[in-house]
């Protein structure tokens, strides 16, 4: 079942689908290009959200909102897309923002020079409680990262997420390649914003991505599942 792990379906919540119409096309065009289950990653900023129950409350409402259009996908689950900050592993409710059902949890690295304490962030995370990480769109680090501490992020305890879109750039599309070659866990995702300049792109995996590789990353949903 061919999983899609970070999008911005969700309309009217943050900087992706701009209304309940957008939502369904984006829907409509994964939907098209194989995708039958989806894990929608809303942004997440600590600093700008009352709290994350205020956050979940707007979140639950777009959903019903998309889920009451009659999706082409049903099967849809939420999550988020966290961004690392100082203290994010202390927000109280921090674990509601697991994808549902599992203990899988999204954290957006900043995009600026690493620091030690964003790792801190993570290792923290884990273990006050016990989720599994995953670290979003590892690529796009390439432009801010050593190679050390590139080597050091994905090394980390985490699962890393790759956005389609890498298979289309060069230098990304190495490590990536690197990481496969290493055995790394990795999943995928669009990080599909809109319909125009980031829409769903799940045509460049299933041309570029060797489908074994693929279906690794479709399980990983089901393993990590909260019985």
């Amino acid at each position: 079942m061919l999983t899609e792990y970070h999008c911005h379906i969700l309309p009217g919540i943050d900087d992706g689908s701009d209304s309940v119409e957008t939502s369904l096309k984006m829907v409509q065009r994964m939907y098209d290009q194989g995708v039958r289950r989806i894990v929608a990653t809303s942004h997440f900023y600590c600093h700008r959200e009352e709290s994350v129950a205020a956050f979940l409350e707007k979140r639950e409402a777009a959903f019903r909102a998309l889920m009451e259009a009659g999706p082409a996908v049903k099967d849809i689950r939420l999550g988020a897309e966290i961004a690392i900050e100082h203290g994010v592993s202390e927000t109280p409710g921090l674990q509601k923002l697991a994808i549902e059902g599992t203990d899988l949890i999204l954290l957006e690295f900043p995009y600026r020079k690493f620091e030690e304490w964003m790792e801190e962030e993570i290792d923290n995370v884990i273990a006050k409680y016990d989720f599994t990480v995953i670290v979003a769109h590892v690529h796009r680090y390439l432009d801010y990262y050593t190679e050390d501490q590139m080597d050091n992020l994905v090394n980390l305890n985490a699962i890393l997420q790759i956005n389609n879109e890498a298979f289309e750039n060069k230098k990304e599309k190495k490590l990536v390649k690197q990481l496969i070659a290493g055995g790394y866990p990795l999943i995928f995702g669009s990080d599909a914003h809109n319909l125009k300049t980031r829409k769903p792109n799940w045509d460049l995996v299933k041309k570029k991505a060797d489908p074994r590789v693929v279906e690794r990353s479709d399980r990983v949903l089901d393993r990590h599942r909260i019985v």
